[in-house]
């Protein structure tokens, strides 16, 4: 994964994954990177989560393991220790921004208004997540940042459901969203993994608008 836009490219989903059994983090990345979303961002907020991380870092090669939830350099530090191949931050810091910078790994930092989403291009990141997607203004605020912010691509995230991904995806400065619904707490609860896999492949089947064009 060369940089940020590689996680926005990998699928047009970005399964937002807390792990509160340990036992569950291999065969639920195996799932989804069954049903087509390779990328599997794993958040930090649960005592298992790095562990989790390492787990499929370890024993799922066909997953593409990330960190979520990443709100501190010290987050970053462990999270690329435990290995994780890209990070995730609802927000962003200069410090947090830097230590992500400094670890080498692609990552997303969050915006949720204009002049956070300015401030990131003027320190030369393009690629962001957009949280909480719905809370924020949902798939209409997006499209207006795209007239004034073509140069900005966003994995919007935070209530984006099946039925309202396509909405998102439809626009040409969505790279893929975050989601969560091919992860229902019933078929976790159950270890019913082909159903996450085949929730999982229906995620995978969304189309996304073309690359939208910038100026430099």
């Amino acid at each position: 994964m060369a940089d940020a836009s590689s996680v926005l490219e990998f699928s047009p989903v970005l399964p937002v994954v807390v792990i509160d059994d340990l036992r569950d983090a291999v065969p639920l990345a195996r799932a989804l990177a069954g049903g087509g979303l390779p990328a599997v961002e794993v958040t930090l907020r649960t005592p298992v989560a790095l562990d989790a991380i390492r787990a499929i870092a370890a024993e799922a090669p066909e997953a593409v393991v990330g960190a979520g939830t990443v709100v501190s350099a010290e987050g970053v530090a462990a999270a690329t220790a435990a290995g994780a191949r890209f990070l995730v931050s609802p927000g962003w810091t200069e410090r947090v921004l830097g230590a992500m910078r400094e670890s080498g790994a692609p990552f997303l930092p969050g915006v949720s208004t204009a002049s956070e989403t300015v401030g990131l291009l003027e320190r030369g990141v393009r690629e962001m997540k957009f949280f909480p997607a719905e809370a924020a203004g949902g798939a209409a605020y997006l499209a207006a940042l795209a007239g004034p912010l073509p140069q900005a691509r966003f994995c919007p995230t935070g209530g984006i459901t099946a039925a309202s991904a396509s909405s998102y995806l439809a626009m040409p400065n969505v790279g893929c969203v975050g989601g969560t619904w091919m992860l229902p707490a019933d078929a976790i609860a159950a270890k019913d993994w082909g159903r996450v896999r085949a929730l999982a492949a229906e995620a995978a089947a969304l189309t996304r608008a073309p690359l939208a064009p910038h100026a430099d």
